[in-house]
C-alpha cells in the first residue's frame, strides 16, 4: 500500500460525511449533557442524569447512548489512545452514575458526552497528515541526551 493512497484516507472536517457525523456527535452530547439549563443557575443537565433516575435500566441506555459518540469517532479514524480516554469517560459516568440519588447528581456534572464530542472535533480539526503518520522512527534522535559519567566510585 502507497503512502499516497494513505494520506487520501486521513479524515478532515472538509470531508462531508465526517462533518456531518460530528454535527450528529454534537447533538447527542448536547441532548445526553447540556439540553436543559436549571432555572435560576448557570447549570445545565441533559437526559443523562434524567435516565439516571430509572434504577439500572436509565444507567444502561443512557451507557449505550455514550457509546454512539466513541462509534462515531472510531469511524471518523480518531486514535485508539484517544478512543480509550472516551471510554473511560463513559465507564466513569456509568458506574459512578450508577449508584442511587449520588450517582444522578455526579451524572449532571459529570459531561462526559462533551468532553468525549470535544476530542473528536479537537482531533478531527488538528488531524495533519504529519501527526497521523508520526512513527518512533521520525523522531529527532537528539531530542534526549543520556550523559554518562565515566568516573567510577573506585577512584
Amino acid at each position: 500500500m502507497s503512502q499516497d493512497r494513505d494520506l487520501d484516507d486521513v479524515p478532515s472536517l472538509s470531508d462531508a460525511s465526517t462533518e456531518a457525523a460530528l454535527e450528529r456527535v454534537r447533538f447527542v452530547a448536547d441532548l445526553m449533557d447540556d439540553a436543559f439549563e436549571i432555572p435560576g443557575t448557570d447549570v445545565s443537565v441533559g437526559l443523562d442524569p434524567l435516565l439516571g433516575i430509572a434504577p439500572v435500566s436509565g444507567d444502561a441506555v443512557s451507557g449505550a447512548i455514550s457509546l454512539y459518540i466513541v462509534g462515531e469517532a472510531a469511524r471518523a479514524g480518531v486514535p485508539k489512545g484517544k478512543l480509550a480516554r472516551m471510554l473511560f469517560n463513559v465507564g466513569v459516568d456509568v458506574s459512578v452514575g450508577s449508584i442511587p440519588v449520588l450517582g444522578t447528581i455526579f451524572d449532571a456534572f459529570w459531561k462526559a458526552n462533551q468532553w468525549n464530542a470535544s476530542m473528536m472535533e479537537d482531533y478531527l480539526e488538528g488531524a495533519s497528515v504529519d501527526d497521523h503518520y508520526a512513527t518512533e522512527k521520525d523522531a529527532d534522535p537528539d531530542a534526549v541526551s543520556i550523559d554518562i559519567d565515566e568516573e567510577s566510585d573506585d577512584e
